[in-house]
């Protein structure tokens, strides 16, 4: 099972349980503070999501690493082209 099929499955079961007890499908009878709270649940975990993803990507960049050896790699591959480019005539 594919990564988007669990988390299909999990949000299928997650609405559809969040369905059954805001519409009374379960014939639970719920207390009104608990049916006030269970109402806007979805835009709670939506935004609780954003707020992960966001803080998560933040941490990423933040303590991204340096590749020093890979950089002086690269630009000395770069001063070979432009060496190369020059002795066939192209002008920088």
């Amino acid at each position: 099972m594919t990564k988007l099929a669990q988390w299909l499955w999990g949000l299928a079961l997650l609405g559809s349980t969040w369905a059954a007890l805001t519409m009374g499908a379960l014939g639970l009878e719920l207390p009104s503070s608990c049916r006030e709270v269970l109402w806007p649940l979805p835009a709670y975990l939506l935004v609780s999501a954003g707020c992960y993803a966001l803080g998560t990507v933040g941490y990423r960049v933040a303590t991204l690493h340096d590749c020093e050896d890979a950089a002086r790699e690269l630009q000395s591959q770069i001063q070979e082209a432009r060496a190369d480019l020059a002795r066939r005539g192209m002008r920088f």
